[in-house]
């Protein structure tokens, strides 16, 4: 049955290009993934969700899928929603329409089979599968620069693969076989060979992620993407690194990490200080989203530095999982009204916006709710997230001993929640507030059709913040 996650939109996009309508044909696809996706993550355990079939005998690979955990459970429910809600959200451009959806499709199947694929080689080819359609939205359908940003983000995330691409190998070799359940079920590797290992897939997953210095691909692609794009791919691809630090890196590489742990911590503060300061002289709202995203990746960062000093840690991995779908659902509900934003007032530069909230008060609300979940607001799915990944922080924490690097950076990096909250206010405000503009006096508010990916967005960003257990409780 994982299969067909993968397999339907693949087959869907195959559709499009032949000539099927392009929307609709999208849209039962993601309509159907979604309900597969919730039927996984009701019965995770039962035996139909898994598939292997030997690809290659030499190397031994596997086109193998499953759920290994909740992890993945949780990963492939971020996939299927953000899906559904890319599709809704998007407008294609006349005569475009293939390519936009079939594209927008293809992403997400590369997403969802890197989230469930068991065996190494597959991990990293369906990641690469959702990359080539993310260069083809933006060099094509892109605003602004597109083409030099698609040949940006091309380089970046080519050298940051190539690079993972070594470490994966690596650690192939040194596990001795391809299927990560085997290499977990083995336990941590060569000891001799584990800083070597773990720097590399630091750095090139780290790439992937838009780890601070190697992040200034990801703010530019993101503001020049249609807005299916930068929903799926800020939203749920770029979770893949994260994910894979967290499924490999940390269980069989543990002195490895531990041996970075330093570096790391000052990394991952560049992202929450230096990215956030940046975020603040931002003059356009598709800037804001951008670089937000980017220095939102500094707090899963966190905990994956709480889990390298501590692999024992019980809460630093829920506490990365959740937050990476929480910042998943809320930066997918603000690429996605920011782009109905664009469409009714010609422009996201704060110069041309202003009062929107007084013809299109749905808007504003919508907006307003992804800006509070951004800056963690109680009762929304980032806040559980973020107190848990600064709590897991100072877990088995000895005051006698001292503080170590990760409760040091926990210190500086709790600041990041007043800057976050500056930015986001402030751009709440100059886009909704204040007078009128000829941009926006004109403007409509929300249809009931267009509020629908945003209510769908919306609805699960306020689920999950009053009953956290409704995916925690898939990973304990």
């Amino acid at each position: 049955m994982l299969l067909a996650l993968v397999l339907i939109p693949i087959l869907a996009a195959l559709a499009i290009l032949g000539g099927a309508q392009a929307r609709m044909a999208a849209l039962v696809a993601a309509g159907l993934n979604l309900a597969l996706g919730i039927a996984a993550a009701l019965q995770p355990a039962a035996p139909f969700w898994s598939i292997s079939c030997s690809v290659l005998s030499r190397p031994d690979i596997h086109l193998a899928l499953g759920l290994y955990d909740g992890m993945s459970v949780v990963m492939l429910l971020l996939a299927v929603i953000v899906t559904l809600a890319a599709v809704l959200s998007g407008k294609a451009p006349e005569g475009r329409e293939k390519l936009y959806y079939a594209s927008s499709l293809l992403i997400s199947a590369g997403a969802i089979g890197a989230f469930v694929a068991t065996d190494l080689f597959f991990f990293y080819a369906f990641h690469e599968l959702a990359l080539i359609p993310t260069f083809l939205m933006i060099g094509i359908l892109g605003r602004g620069d597109r083409r030099a940003i698609a040949w940006k983000i091309t380089l970046y995330l080519g050298f940051g693969s190539l690079i993972l691409l070594a470490g994966l190998l690596w650690l192939a070799h040194v596990a001795g076989t391809f299927s990560i359940p085997e290499m977990l079920a083995r336990g941590p590797v060569d000891a001799a060979s584990q800083k070597g290992i773990a720097a590399l897939l630091i750095v090139g997953f780290g790439i992937l992620v838009s780890l601070f210095p190697f992040h200034s691909w990801a703010a530019p692609a993101y503001a020049s993407a249609p807005a299916p794009t930068a929903m799926l791919h800020a939203g749920v691809l770029k979770k893949f690194g994260l994910y894979g630090l967290l499924r490999l890196a940390i269980p069989l590489l543990p002195s490895g990490m531990h041996a970075w742990l330093t570096p790391l911590c000052v990394l991952l503060l560049g992202n929450i200080l230096w990215v956030g300061f940046v975020t603040l002289n931002q003059r356009r709202l598709d800037g804001v989203l951008g670089h937000s995203s980017v220095m939102h990746m500094g707090y899963i960062f966190l905990a994956i530095a709480a889990l390298a000093a501590s692999p024992m840690n019980d809460l630093a991995l829920p506490a990365a999982v959740l937050l990476m779908f929480a910042h998943g659902i809320s930066i997918a509900l603000g690429f996605g009204l920011a782009d109905r934003i664009e469409r009714k007032t010609g422009s996201l530069d704060f110069a041309d916006l202003g009062g929107l909230a007084k013809p299109a008060p749905g808007l504003a609300f919508l907006f307003g709710l992804a800006t509070m979940a951004s800056i963690g607001l109680p009762g929304l799915a980032n806040f559980a997230g973020e107190v848990m990944v600064f709590v897991s922080s100072f877990r088995n924490y000895l005051p006698a001993e001292g503080m170590g690097p990760v409760q040091i950076t926990c210190v500086l990096a709790i600041w990041g929640v007043v800057i976050s909250a500056v930015y986001g206010l402030r751009a709440f405000r100059r886009t909704f507030h204040g007078p009128t503009r000829p941009s926006t006096e004109t403007a409509t508010d929300l249809s009931l059709c267009e509020r629908a990916p945003s209510l769908l967005l919306a609805g699960v960003l306020l689920a999950v913040g009053i009953f956290p257990n409704l995916l925690l409780s898939l990973l304990q």
